[in-house]
Protein backbone atom coordinates (compact mmCIF):
# COMPACT_ATOMS: atom_id res chain seq x y z
CA UNK A 1 0.00 0.00 0.00
CA UNK A 2 1.40 3.42 -1.16
CA UNK A 3 1.63 6.62 1.01
CA UNK A 4 -1.89 8.66 0.68
CA UNK A 5 -2.29 12.33 0.92
CA UNK A 6 -4.45 11.11 4.28
CA UNK A 7 -1.11 9.38 5.48
CA UNK A 8 0.61 13.05 4.62
CA UNK A 9 -1.68 14.86 6.68
CA UNK A 10 -1.87 12.44 10.21
CA UNK A 11 2.42 12.61 9.95
CA UNK A 12 1.71 17.06 9.75
CA UNK A 13 -0.58 16.88 12.23
CA UNK A 14 -0.41 14.01 14.84
CA UNK A 15 3.50 13.56 13.83
CA UNK A 16 3.72 9.93 12.80
CA UNK A 17 1.48 7.80 10.31
CA UNK A 18 1.26 3.86 9.69
CA UNK A 19 0.92 1.89 6.60
CA UNK A 20 0.00 -2.06 6.87
CA UNK A 21 1.43 -3.57 4.30
CA UNK A 22 3.95 -1.80 2.97
CA UNK A 23 6.64 -3.88 1.97
CA UNK A 24 5.45 -7.11 -0.64
CA UNK A 25 6.03 -10.96 1.07
CA UNK A 26 9.06 -11.41 -1.24
CA UNK A 27 10.68 -7.95 -0.06
CA UNK A 28 9.51 -8.81 3.47
CA UNK A 29 10.95 -11.99 3.14
CA UNK A 30 14.23 -10.99 1.72
CA UNK A 31 14.78 -8.36 4.88
CA UNK A 32 13.64 -10.73 7.38
CA UNK A 33 16.40 -13.39 6.28
CA UNK A 34 19.16 -10.97 5.57
CA UNK A 35 18.78 -9.14 8.85
CA UNK A 36 18.97 -12.91 10.68
CA UNK A 37 22.15 -13.26 8.94
CA UNK A 38 23.31 -9.47 9.32
CA UNK A 39 22.66 -10.57 13.08
CA UNK A 40 24.53 -13.83 13.14
CA UNK A 41 27.36 -12.56 11.80
CA UNK A 42 27.70 -9.39 13.99
CA UNK A 43 27.40 -11.45 17.06
CA UNK A 44 30.40 -13.64 16.50
CA UNK A 45 32.28 -9.88 16.23
CA UNK A 46 31.25 -7.98 18.80
CA UNK A 47 28.48 -7.44 21.53
CA UNK A 48 25.14 -6.29 20.71
CA UNK A 49 23.17 -5.80 23.43
CA UNK A 50 22.55 -2.47 25.00
CA UNK A 51 20.30 -3.51 27.74
CA UNK A 52 22.16 -3.02 31.34
CA UNK A 53 20.89 -4.59 34.90
CA UNK A 54 20.91 -1.13 36.50
CA UNK A 55 22.16 2.09 35.76
CA UNK A 56 25.14 0.61 33.53
CA UNK A 57 26.67 -1.47 36.82
CA UNK A 58 26.18 -4.57 34.74
CA UNK A 59 25.95 -5.49 31.03
CA UNK A 60 23.45 -8.32 30.48
CA UNK A 61 25.50 -10.18 27.88
CA UNK A 62 24.28 -13.55 29.01
CA UNK A 63 21.53 -12.15 31.30
CA UNK A 64 17.97 -12.11 31.18
CA UNK A 65 17.89 -8.42 29.63
CA UNK A 66 18.77 -8.20 25.87
CA UNK A 67 18.23 -5.41 23.35
CA UNK A 68 20.10 -6.25 20.86
CA UNK A 69 21.28 -2.94 18.62
CA UNK A 70 23.04 -3.37 14.98
CA UNK A 71 24.18 0.00 13.64
CA UNK A 72 24.60 0.82 10.46
CA UNK A 73 22.52 -1.63 8.16
CA UNK A 74 23.81 -0.45 4.96
CA UNK A 75 27.70 -1.59 5.20
CA UNK A 76 26.68 -4.97 5.93
CA UNK A 77 24.57 -5.90 3.37
CA UNK A 78 23.67 -4.67 -0.30
CA UNK A 79 19.55 -5.49 0.41
CA UNK A 80 19.74 -2.58 2.78
CA UNK A 81 22.34 -0.69 0.95
CA UNK A 82 19.29 -0.45 -1.05
CA UNK A 83 16.65 -0.09 0.67
CA UNK A 84 16.58 4.11 1.21
CA UNK A 85 16.42 3.90 -2.62
CA UNK A 86 13.42 1.47 -3.17
CA UNK A 87 10.83 3.68 -5.18
CA UNK A 88 8.38 3.15 -2.75
CA UNK A 89 10.33 4.15 0.45
CA UNK A 90 11.43 7.40 -0.92
CA UNK A 91 8.32 8.18 -2.54
CA UNK A 92 7.02 8.37 0.54
CA UNK A 93 9.54 9.70 2.77
CA UNK A 94 9.36 12.75 -0.10
CA UNK A 95 6.03 12.99 0.34
CA UNK A 96 6.70 13.45 4.43
CA UNK A 97 9.84 15.62 4.86
CA UNK A 98 10.02 17.44 0.65
CA UNK A 99 12.10 16.87 -2.33
CA UNK A 100 15.74 16.52 -1.12
CA UNK A 101 16.97 14.35 1.54
CA UNK A 102 19.61 11.59 2.55
CA UNK A 103 19.72 8.78 4.85
CA UNK A 104 20.94 9.70 8.02
CA UNK A 105 20.99 6.31 9.57
CA UNK A 106 19.99 3.33 9.49
CA UNK A 107 19.70 0.50 12.65
CA UNK A 108 17.93 -2.18 13.71
CA UNK A 109 16.59 -3.33 17.02
CA UNK A 110 15.91 -7.14 18.04
CA UNK A 111 13.63 -8.33 20.67
CA UNK A 112 14.11 -12.05 22.18
CA UNK A 113 11.75 -13.75 23.25
CA UNK A 114 10.59 -13.18 26.68
CA UNK A 115 13.46 -11.62 28.09
CA UNK A 116 14.04 -8.59 25.11
CA UNK A 117 13.07 -5.31 26.83
CA UNK A 118 12.19 -1.87 25.14
CA UNK A 119 13.96 1.13 23.76
CA UNK A 120 12.87 4.16 26.61
CA UNK A 121 11.09 7.23 26.23
CA UNK A 122 12.95 9.12 23.93
CA UNK A 123 12.47 12.01 20.44
CA UNK A 124 14.79 11.38 17.97
CA UNK A 125 15.38 15.39 17.62
CA UNK A 126 16.68 14.83 21.18
CA UNK A 127 20.11 13.54 19.20
CA UNK A 128 20.04 15.58 16.35
CA UNK A 129 18.80 18.83 17.12
CA UNK A 130 17.43 19.62 13.70
CA UNK A 131 14.97 23.59 14.18
CA UNK A 132 12.00 21.74 12.23
CA UNK A 133 11.24 18.58 13.23
CA UNK A 134 8.84 17.70 10.70
CA UNK A 135 12.02 17.70 8.16
CA UNK A 136 13.17 14.60 9.28
CA UNK A 137 11.31 11.29 9.83
CA UNK A 138 12.17 7.73 10.77
CA UNK A 139 10.57 4.63 9.00
CA UNK A 140 10.22 2.06 11.57
CA UNK A 141 10.01 -1.16 9.69
CA UNK A 142 7.88 -4.49 11.63
CA UNK A 143 10.23 -7.18 10.38
CA UNK A 144 7.87 -9.76 12.35
CA UNK A 145 4.46 -8.93 13.85
CA UNK A 146 4.44 -6.23 15.70
CA UNK A 147 2.06 -6.27 18.89
CA UNK A 148 1.18 -5.26 22.50
CA UNK A 149 2.38 -8.23 23.82
CA UNK A 150 5.99 -8.30 22.12
CA UNK A 151 6.63 -4.76 22.56
CA UNK A 152 5.18 -2.76 19.38
CA UNK A 153 6.45 0.52 18.83
CA UNK A 154 4.42 3.31 21.24
CA UNK A 155 4.20 6.85 20.03
CA UNK A 156 2.67 10.03 22.07
CA UNK A 157 0.35 11.84 19.26
CA UNK A 158 0.10 15.46 18.21
CA UNK A 159 3.41 16.57 20.88
CA UNK A 160 6.24 16.88 18.00
CA UNK A 161 6.37 20.46 18.83
CA UNK A 162 7.15 20.36 22.61
CA UNK A 163 11.01 19.73 23.61
CA UNK A 164 11.35 17.08 26.55
CA UNK A 165 14.56 17.25 28.57
CA UNK A 166 16.17 14.08 28.27
CA UNK A 167 18.85 12.04 30.68
CA UNK A 168 20.69 9.13 30.59
CA UNK A 169 18.75 6.14 30.37
CA UNK A 170 20.23 4.02 33.19
CA UNK A 171 18.61 0.72 31.34
CA UNK A 172 21.21 1.95 28.27
CA UNK A 173 24.55 2.02 28.09
CA UNK A 174 24.51 4.34 25.95
CA UNK A 175 20.65 5.82 25.23
CA UNK A 176 19.04 8.71 26.35
CA UNK A 177 15.21 9.21 28.07
CA UNK A 178 12.73 11.81 29.25
CA UNK A 179 10.40 10.75 32.23
CA UNK A 180 6.40 10.64 31.56
CA UNK A 181 3.37 9.70 32.90
CA UNK A 182 1.96 9.44 29.14
CA UNK A 183 1.22 5.72 28.26
CA UNK A 184 1.17 6.54 24.36
CA UNK A 185 -0.27 5.15 21.31
CA UNK A 186 0.70 1.36 20.52
CA UNK A 187 1.19 1.05 16.82
CA UNK A 188 0.17 -2.90 15.86
CA UNK A 189 1.43 -3.61 12.91
CA UNK A 190 1.66 -7.07 10.76
CA UNK A 191 5.28 -7.99 9.08
CA UNK A 192 6.01 -6.00 6.84
CA UNK A 193 4.05 -3.18 8.00
CA UNK A 194 5.78 0.42 8.94
CA UNK A 195 5.52 3.57 11.08
CA UNK A 196 6.68 7.12 10.21
CA UNK A 197 7.45 9.14 12.74
CA UNK A 198 8.81 12.75 12.57
CA UNK A 199 12.14 13.35 14.84
CA UNK A 200 10.15 15.42 17.19
CA UNK A 201 7.40 12.64 17.89
CA UNK A 202 8.60 10.92 21.40
CA UNK A 203 8.29 7.18 21.19
CA UNK A 204 9.20 4.02 22.58
CA UNK A 205 9.23 -0.10 22.50
CA UNK A 206 8.06 -2.40 25.34
CA UNK A 207 9.27 -5.30 26.58
CA UNK A 208 8.97 -8.72 24.47
CA UNK A 209 7.09 -11.15 26.74
CA UNK A 210 6.24 -13.67 23.97
CA UNK A 211 7.65 -17.19 22.97
CA UNK A 212 9.01 -15.44 19.66
CA UNK A 213 11.76 -12.76 18.64
CA UNK A 214 10.78 -9.44 17.22
CA UNK A 215 12.80 -7.40 15.03
CA UNK A 216 11.73 -3.87 14.02
CA UNK A 217 14.26 -2.12 11.76
CA UNK A 218 14.44 2.17 11.83
CA UNK A 219 16.14 3.79 8.73
CA UNK A 220 16.04 8.01 9.44
CA UNK A 221 16.09 10.52 6.49
CA UNK A 222 16.51 13.85 6.73
CA UNK A 223 15.98 16.64 4.76
CA UNK A 224 19.10 18.59 3.42
CA UNK A 225 18.79 21.68 4.14
CA UNK A 226 19.43 20.34 7.54
CA UNK A 227 22.95 18.52 6.87
CA UNK A 228 25.66 20.88 6.62
CA UNK A 229 28.20 20.09 9.53
CA UNK A 230 25.68 17.62 10.78
CA UNK A 231 27.92 15.26 13.37
CA UNK A 232 25.73 12.28 12.18
CA UNK A 233 26.21 12.19 8.17
CA UNK A 234 29.81 13.65 8.40
CA UNK A 235 30.94 11.20 10.98
CA UNK A 236 28.86 8.02 11.71
CA UNK A 237 29.04 6.03 8.74
CA UNK A 238 27.78 6.68 4.91
CA UNK A 239 24.89 8.80 3.60
CA UNK A 240 23.72 9.17 0.29
CA UNK A 241 21.91 11.48 -0.78
CA UNK A 242 18.40 9.88 -2.17
CA UNK A 243 16.59 13.09 -3.66
CA UNK A 244 16.83 16.25 -4.26
CA UNK A 245 19.32 18.06 -6.99
CA UNK A 246 22.57 16.85 -5.17
CA UNK A 247 21.62 13.33 -5.17
CA UNK A 248 23.81 10.71 -7.49
CA UNK A 249 22.06 7.73 -6.90
CA UNK A 250 24.57 6.93 -4.08
CA UNK A 251 27.47 6.81 -6.20
CA UNK A 252 29.16 9.49 -4.80
CA UNK A 253 29.22 8.54 -1.12
CA UNK A 254 28.75 4.45 -1.68
CA UNK A 255 31.25 4.85 -5.01
CA UNK A 256 28.38 2.61 -6.80
CA UNK A 257 25.12 3.30 -8.08
CA UNK A 258 22.56 2.16 -5.41
CA UNK A 259 19.27 3.80 -6.75
CA UNK A 260 17.64 1.10 -9.22
CA UNK A 261 18.78 -1.61 -7.66
CA UNK A 262 16.27 -2.83 -5.11
CA UNK A 263 14.37 -5.28 -7.28
CA UNK A 264 17.86 -6.90 -8.34
CA UNK A 265 18.71 -7.10 -4.51
CA UNK A 266 15.22 -8.76 -3.34
CA UNK A 267 15.71 -11.05 -6.25
CA UNK A 268 19.42 -12.33 -5.75
CA UNK A 269 18.18 -12.66 -1.70
CA UNK A 270 15.20 -14.81 -3.00
CA UNK A 271 17.23 -16.97 -5.02
CA UNK A 272 19.78 -17.14 -1.85
CA UNK A 273 17.63 -18.01 0.39
CA UNK A 274 15.22 -19.98 -1.64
Amino acid sequence: MPLTPAHAAQFRSEGYTAIDPFFTPNELEALRRELTRMYAVASEQRSLNVAVQADGATNSDTGELQNLQLIPLNDKSPLYKALPFAPKVADAVQALIGDSFRLHLDQAFWKPAHKGVGTSWHQDNAYFKIADPLRGTAMWIAIHDATVANGTIHVIPQSFAKTHEHHRDPLSNHHITFDTDDKGVPVELAAGGVAFFCYGTPHCTKGNTTDKDRAGVALHFLHTDYTEGDHWTQNEQRTPIVRGPAATGGLRECGEMIEGTWDRRVEEASDQYG
